[in-house]
């Protein structure tokens, strides 16, 4: 499949992804047709890999938004993996240019555990 051009861009979080492909394979099972390997697979991925609600996951990127040192790419990167110890969340910032004190950490961690 060739893409001619994007139309449109946007940062989406895992579990809303995870929707949006279910909502595609019913349609497609509705109307009785094949899904391609590709949309199986990726519906594969999203269903493992997604730790948290759309809603839960939303609210957690409201959350962490309003930190200081939080950027929007890394609030999203955070509820999409949902760590759960301090390393995991140092190597999401690990190309950052700046370090996050213990307390720091343990308060997203605390935000994470909430939303989980």
């Amino acid at each position: 499949m060739k893409v001619k051009r994007i139309v449109s861009e946007e940062r989406m979080l895992l579990p809303e992804l995870r929707d949006t492909l279910l909502s595609v394979e019913a349609a497609r099972l509705e109307s009785e047709e094949e899904m391609s390997y590709e949309l199986r697979k990726s519906i594969e991925h999203a269903n493992h890999l997604s730790k948290a609600s759309s809603e839960r996951a939303r609210a957690l990127v409201d959350e962490l938004i309003k930190l200081e040192k939080m950027k929007e790419e890394i609030a999203y990167r955070i509820a999409n993996l949902m760590p759960r110890t301090r390393d995991e969340l140092r190597a999401i910032y690990a190309k950052e240019r700046f370090n996050l004190t213990t307390e720091e950490l343990d308060e997203i961690l605390d935000l994470v555990m909430t939303h989980f």
